[in-house]
């Protein structure tokens, strides 16, 4: 890119002065001119060629072309080569602006090293992170950054996280910990197993992700690109009107209705909105990645600010995600009987409950005795020692035809079943996030007055954590597919977006018009299903989204009706003769560059 752009600049440089030379040695200027034109445009006449190939004719190069070599056939030599390069001057510093944008997009994410020590054969070797494979171990020291993702098998350490996660408190990290690709060593020696490759990474995957945004656009891009494919064969019809019918049917002076016409169409050329509407949306999903919110595309980012309705998955969304062992309800059987069958049932799943469980419980598991496990939507079917056990909500029981009645106690009920008999129930207590009701209310406080709880927790604890959080709307005892009917529902009269955790809720993130994932940082499933993934557990970060997508938006209205009014006045001055096509030059690559550096703006804006 510097090279190109060295390149650009020297022909610049090399033009300008032979502009200049043309007004000293005026007997030779027309050569000069020729040369100069030539020496300066030769690119986008390739451009014009190549795209006449793929049958793109009506674009802003074509236009430059067409105005140009109309002012050199009417005499009006030095401004058709002044045109092409103040249109050159131009792009190249549009072209610096949007580079200098993605570069520090990518400075804020890209923190690979290509260098890392390995342990082979006990012995340290230096090798490229790209050779690195599964359970390969690899050593990190303080003040290095970890190039993939692993887990922590012997050292601890205080680490930066700020390039993923945007906070800039340290993490302590030690043996058995999950460690992700940006991470920085602060003051420990980590000996670390490779879980996935250099490619598969999670600074590699956001990579893909912020490359992948440039792709998707949003509605108002797709609506400026479709506007300018259909917008530019009419300014080349309008400009040959222009031209033709006062010169040949009402006899005016061809020269200055060719003039007229030439800075309609150089005026005209939409290169203003098709450069800085995207890159705005660029520069808005970069100031949310170093705020480590993960958007994955210019349209998520625009629907952040239709957003009208909000819906909330309870458990490690709104509360902590880290439950308390608070009662236990033996029924038939001892207490111990009953938490040792659950922990048990409970040895190989992942849910959020089932921890607190397994910390409770001191003796070792017997894993012989575990035998066709089976987790399902609500609950966990398991052989232990022979006996059929089920562990789950109250329906997943009540689905499995077990006769008890339900609990009314504040917090998740877990119920139990041995031998289609229960046998009590367990009582696990979660704790509301400090900065959930600090979002809720900034969000009432800012014209947002719809929100909804969802959960496969219980009436009571569901109703608890709503009544606490002042939302009105609130639904207990869900399964996933229960969410997704509610959201889709919900749809119909409203831009929905769904706050999940990213794993169980997927199919409901896929299913809201902006699902957003919290926490579970580095998960495929979340990086996948959401639209935006928060790179940790804080809900703050729904304000910073909502903040820097309205702004984006205000901005890129900002260039449209900038660039349609200038674009507009200066037209009618041309038509009747007042504007000048230098003045038709600054309405089409003046207003380009301002209008990229107006979007360029939002990365200096603090929000």
């Amino acid at each position: 890119m510097r090279m190109r752009i060295s390149r650009e600049l020297t022909t610049i440089i090399v033009s300008i002065f032979l502009f200049v030379t043309s007004f000293i040695f005026k007997n030779i200027s027309l050569p000069i001119l020729i040369i100069t034109y030539l020496l300066i445009s030769y690119r986008i006449f390739i451009k014009v060629i190549k795209n006449l190939g793929k049958g793109i004719i009506f674009d802003e190069n074509f236009l430059m072309v067409i105005a140009t070599l109309g002012a050199f056939a009417i005499g009006e030599n030095n401004e058709a080569v002044a045109v092409m390069l103040f249109y050159q001057i131009g792009e190249y510093m549009n072209d610096l602006g949007i580079d200098k944008s993605k570069e520090s997009i990518k400075k804020l994410i890209d923190k690979r090293d290509n260098k890392v020590t390995q342990i082979k054969n006990d012995e340290e070797v230096i090798v490229n992170p790209l050779s690195l494979k599964k359970n390969d171990i690899i050593v990190i020291r303080p003040g290095e950054r970890v190039p993939v993702d692993g887990i922590v098998v012997e050292g601890e350490s205080n680490v930066d996280t700020s390039s993923i996660t945007g906070e800039s408190l340290l993490r302590n990290i030690k043996v058995n910990d999950v460690i992700y690709s940006g991470f920085v060593s602060i003051n420990g020696i980590l000996k670390i197993k490779v879980t996935d490759t250099y490619n598969n990474s999670l600074v590699s995957r956001i990579l893909k992700v912020i490359t992948d945004s440039e792709i998707d656009k949003s509605n108002t891009e797709k609506f400026i690109t479709k506007f300018a494919k259909i917008y530019t064969p009419i300014v080349v019809i309008s400009a040959l009107l222009i031209f033709i019918i006062p010169s040949f049917i009402l006899g005016q002076s061809v020269k200055v209705w060719a003039y007229r016409s030439l800075i309609f169409l150089v005026a005209s050329c939409p290169c203003a909105l098709v450069l800085s509407i995207p890159l705005g949306y660029f520069c808005g999903i970069g100031v949310l990645s170093k705020k480590g919110i993960l958007v994955k595309s210019s349209g998520d980012l625009e629907m952040a600010n239709k957003i009208s309705s909000f819906v909330f998955d309870k458990t490690g969304t709104l509360t902590e995600g880290a439950f308390e062992l608070l009662k236990v309800n033996p029924n038939k059987v001892s207490k111990s009987e009953l938490i040792s069958i659950v922990n048990y049932a409970e040895y190989y799943s992942n849910h959020p409950i089932a921890i607190p469980i397994k910390k409770a419980y001191k003796k070792k598991i017997d894993t012989k005795i575990i035998k066709n496990f089976k987790e399902k939507d609500g609950g966990i079917s398991v052989d232990i020692n022979n006996d059929k056990v089920l562990v789950g909500n109250y329906d997943f029981l009540k689905k499995n035809k077990i006769d008890f009645l339900r609990v009314a106690e504040e917090g998740t009920i877990i119920y139990v079943a041995k031998n289609k008999e229960y046998i009590g129930n367990i009582i696990i207590g979660d704790k509301i996030k400090k900065e959930a009701l600090e979002v809720i209310s900034y969000l009432k406080n800012n014209g947002y007055h719809d929100f909804a709880i969802l959960s496969g927790d219980n009436d009571t604890s569901v109703s608890l954590v709503a009544k606490k959080l002042k939302i009105k709307e609130y639904r207990a005892n869900l399964k996933p597919l229960d969410k997704k009917d509610y959201i889709a529902n919900l749809k119909q009269d409203k831009k929905v977006c769904f706050v999940g955790d990213g794993i169980n809720d997927a199919i409901v993130l896929l299913e809201a018009n902006l699902g957003v994932s919290m926490g579970k940082i580095g998960s495929d499933v979340a990086i996948e299903a959401s639209d935006v993934v928060i790179m940790n557990d804080n809900l703050h970060k729904i304000i910073d989204l909502i903040k820097v997508s309205k702004y984006t938006n205000k901005i890129v209205y900002q260039n449209i009706i900038f660039a349609l009014l200038v674009k507009l006045i200066v037209l009618l001055l041309g038509v009747l003769g007042i504007s000048t096509i230098i003045l038709a030059v600054f309405a089409d690559i003046g207003v380009t560059f301002i209008t990229v550096l107006n979007s360029l703006k939002i990365f200096c804006k603090k929000m």
